[in-house]
């Protein structure tokens, strides 16, 4: 892992102060075409089931399906900001891949479906603001940097409210609401109490993205993942990352077998290894 792409202190305020990160050129054009082409496939065997061609498609577990998918795991330009943001006893718990369609509906104002991730959590947790517990990195296949492509919006600085007023006309969006308007190859990280939501996708443009999700080893994945079964063919921190413990209390309490990137932090980076 390359320890010039660790968080930055500002990089750090402003995802503590506004609940997302934004980073260019994370991902090189060789890798948009592989990871882009790696896509298309997965979409077209779902289309080939009979998935909706209108419909966007939502599809958790897909790391397994191709080594590049499982190549982001871990990633050198990411984890060190994963880690600086969570610390070390972190894995994947959550993935999915997105594919968006032209809708071929004309544009209207009607508010978006506004929510911050991970259900029941937000009504069970007695903590005011609601802890952070996990971050989710969305690296952009498609050029959404013009609105109306199915943009990801998002509330800058909601992380920290518990509530979020919605026009009560349903129509329109929150006051500072903004479009994620970014290149292909941009990755963006964001607080999974963001207040955040997908948008309709009224251009002609078909929207990609990869989704990695990742929080305390403690917390239950939220996929059905299949992910176990590369545990053979990984070193010991994509091994972590892709859920392995020695034991269920190592997961509570972690020993370095449970935890190498610890291991690794202590001889690279001692201070982020507390």
């Amino acid at each position: 892992m390359a320890l010039q792409f660790r968080l930055t202190d500002t990089e750090r305020r402003h995802f503590n102060e506004q609940g997302y990160l934004i980073v260019e050129d994370a991902l090189d054009s060789e890798q948009i075409l592989r990871l882009t082409e790696l896509t298309d496939t997965a979409y077209a065997t779902k289309l080939a089931a009979g998935f909706d061609p209108a419909a966007a498609l939502f599809y958790p577990n897909f790391i397994p399906d191709a080594p590049e998918f499982a190549d982001l795991v871990d990633y050198e330009k990411i984890l060190p900001k994963v880690w600086g943001i969570l610390g070390w006893n972190i894995y994947l718990y959550h993935a999915h891949l997105i594919v968006t369609p032209p809708s071929g509906k004309a544009r209207d104002s009607k508010t978006f479906g506004w929510h911050q991730d991970s259900g029941r959590v937000n009504q069970e947790m007695e903590s005011h603001p609601r802890p952070r517990l996990s971050l989710k990195v969305a690296y952009f296949l498609s050029d959404t940097s013009e609105e109306g492509r199915g943009n990801f919006w998002i509330l800058p600085g909601s992380h920290l409210n518990d509530t979020l007023a919605l026009p009560q006309d349903k129509l329109g969006q929150p006051e500072g609401a903004i479009p994620v308007r970014v290149k292909p190859g941009t990755a963006v990280f964001f607080d999974r109490r963001l207040w955040h939501t997908a948008s309709p996708n009224w251009s002609d443009v078909t929207r990609k993205i990869l989704f990695y999700g990742y929080g305390y080893r403690w917390i239950r994945t939220k996929d059905d993942m299949t992910v176990r079964d590369l545990w053979p063919q990984s070193d010991p921190i994509r091994k972590q990352l892709l859920g392995y413990g020695t034991n269920c209390n190592g997961f509570f309490s972690p020993t370095d077998d449970d935890v190498p990137l610890r291991a690794w932090l202590r001889e690279h980076s001692p201070e982020e290894a507390r």
